[in-house]
C-alpha cells in the first residue's frame, strides 16, 4: 500500500496515525507541507528512521524544494522522487490512502 501524507507532522499528529497503521513493506511518500517531516534533526526524525525497518519513505522533491530545503537536510534512507516518480508511485500499487 502506498500512503501519501500532505500535512505537516508539526501542525497535525497525520504523519504519527499514517506510520501507526502502515504495514510493512508499505511505503509513504510525503508532499505538500508532509515533505516538513523528512528533514533530520526535528521531533519527528526518529520516528521515521524507527519505521524505516519496515517501510520504504520518499519525498516529492519539487515540493521539498519549494520550501526552501535541499537533498543534503533529508534523512539517511529517504528516497527523492519527481512528479514522474509519483505517478510510477501510484501506479505500482494496488492501493493508496492519502492521510489528510
Amino acid at each position: 500500500m502506498l500512503h501519501t501524507v500532505n500535512k505537516s507532522p508539526f501542525e497535525r499528529c497525520t504523519l504519527k496515525s499514517c506510520i501507526s497503521m502502515a504495514k510493512s513493506g508499505s511505503s509513504i511518500l510525503l508532499i505538500e507541507d508532509g515533505v516538513l517531516a523528512a528533514t533530520q534533526n526535528t521531533s519527528v526524525a526518529d520516528d521515521i528512521s524507527k519505521a524505516m525497518e519496515g517501510i520504504t519513505f520518499y519525498v516529492l522533491g519539487p515540493d521539498f524544494n519549494a520550501r526552501g530545503l535541499n537533498e543534503d537536510k533529508l534523512i539517511n534512507g529517504i528516497k527523492t522522487v519527481d512528479y514522474e516518480g509519483f505517478v510510477e508511485l501510484v501506479a505500482q500499487h494496488e492501493v493508496v490512502q492519502s492521510w489528510l
